[in-house]
């Protein structure tokens, strides 16, 4: 027990100085770098552009779809 009392002083800034570093990082530009490249490694960002390239087709076939009614109907008169 004495052995931990002794140490307690050294142990208790470093352990307060590494819960301010990672708490104060919450919100800052080195935060949202660990984020994206934590996504990017994962392979989320992957996911999440496929899934904008599969809203983003839909998009254009719907314009696609649009365009070529327009077209009979103009066709048709």
């Amino acid at each position: 027990m004495a052995r931990i009392m002794k140490k307690v002083p050294i142990l208790f800034p470093i352990i307060l100085f590494a819960a301010l570093v990672f708490c104060g990082c919450e919100g800052s530009e080195p935060r949202e770098k660990v984020d994206d490249t934590v996504k990017e490694l994962s392979g989320q960002k992957n996911v999440e552009r496929m899934k904008q390239m599969k809203k983003d087709i839909n998009v254009i076939q719907d314009q696609q779809e649009d365009r070529q009614k327009q077209l009979e109907e103009s066709a048709d008169k």
